[in-house]
């Protein structure tokens, strides 16, 4: 069966009705009120984006969607997970930081911000991957989960290694504790830039596994006994312990599927996709780049994957716009495949259909 994506453009008429009030209305379309959310803690997963970064959605989306579950009874937090590259939200208290900046509090959201996996990005829970090719079980981060309802609220755009920066990626790898995205990004173990060690020893008493050893003035790394957890990432404070990014792009969008699944599974779950802003890369940048595409309008539903189809099939029925990223790229059928052309967003969907993830065939309900 085909699953059914509510959507609407930006357009406003003349009575009152704001955007953010007009997400409402979709939302309510999309069958939202169903969920049976009164006096239950909501997860609203989102992307707080990068310092520096533009393109992320702005904090009153946020609050729309806040303010709706409070309506039906329930007990919303936004929250997102720390990231494993060295930047502004690699723990806690950097990621509130960056929020903060970026706008996101609870004055302006309406409900209080939770980050997934804790202070250091090591606050996890094993979840079972139904029909897993790479994982039995995702690292996913642990209010994540302990939340009785789940909502993504997803910035679509592109993505330099996924093609997409869709519903599936920010769930997928947006809920993956440091060590979850360990293990999606790489196959590999940290690396260590001797350059950066002090020889502080703080990473050696995070490690699980005794992989570190001062050694003079320098820590050494024993990579038969590492098991690529990411916990010392986490705690070095001169970044001097870095992840290996070697996994081929193929690989990474069918663990981030997997990933998604695992959150999802056996749940109740709603998800939006807001295609606006739509540029080149990931929020995680802390710059953007100018926006691909004009503002097409908003998504919602029951099915990760059928919203991800549905926002790229809507970006390529919309104009490119001019002086952008897509200027030096190729210009084929898809803006996606042409803006990197090393990636394949299909790969990931395709995974995502065989796991049971959702499908990629779906009836767009148009709502004015």
């Amino acid at each position: 069966m085909k699953s059914k994506v509510f959507f609407t453009d930006f357009r406003m008429s003349f009575n009152g009705e704001n955007i953010t009030a007009k997400l409402q209305r979709l939302m309510k379309a999309a069958g939202f009120e169903g969920l049976d959310l009164n006096g239950k803690f909501v997860a609203v997963k989102l992307h707080f984006g990068e310092r520096g970064n533009l393109a992320f959605l702005r904090p009153n989306y946020a609050r729309a969607v806040a303010d709706y579950v409070k309506q039906l009874g329930g007990k919303p937090f936004l929250t997102d997970c720390n990231t494993l590259y060295v930047g502004g939200r690699k723990d806690a208290l950097e990621h509130l930081d960056t929020a903060g900046i970026n706008g996101f509090n609870p004055l302006s959201t309406g409900c209080q911000i939770l980050i997934g996996d804790g202070l250091k990005g090591n606050d996890e829970v094993d979840v079972p991957v139904p029909n897993g090719k790479h994982f039995k079980t995702a690292k996913i981060g642990r209010a994540v989960m302990d939340a009785d309802a789940f909502i993504s609220l997803t910035h679509f755009k592109g993505h330099e290694k996924m093609g997409i920066g869709g519903v599936v990626k920010n769930i997928g790898m947006g809920c993956g504790s440091r060590a979850g995205k360990m293990e999606m990004h790489s196959d590999g173990k940290p690396t260590l830039d001797r350059g950066l060690c002090v020889g502080c020893g703080i990473c050696k008493r995070y490690c699980a596994q005794n992989a570190l050893t001062l050694n003079g003035k320098k820590m050494t790394i024993d990579h038969d006994r590492c098991v690529g957890c990411g916990r010392c990432i986490a705690v070095c404070p001169k970044d001097a312990l870095q992840a290996t990014w070697d996994q081929n792009d193929t690989i990474l969008d069918e663990k981030t599927a997997e990933y998604a699944l695992a959150v999802v599974n056996n749940r109740p779950c709603f998800h939006i996709s807001i295609l606006c802003d739509i540029s080149p890369n990931c929020d995680c940048h802390g710059e953007n780049d100018a926006a691909m595409l004009p503002d097409i309008g908003m998504l919602a539903g029951f099915d990760p994957v059928a919203l991800d189809v549905a926002g790229c099939d809507l970006c390529n029925r919309a104009p490119r716009l001019n002086n952008t990223w897509l200027d030096d790229c190729p210009h084929g059928e898809d803006v996606f495949d042409d803006a990197h052309s090393n990636t394949r967003w299909r790969d990931a969907i395709d995974h995502a259909v065989k796991i049971g993830l959702g499908s990629d065939q779906y009836e767009l309900v148009v709502m004015k």
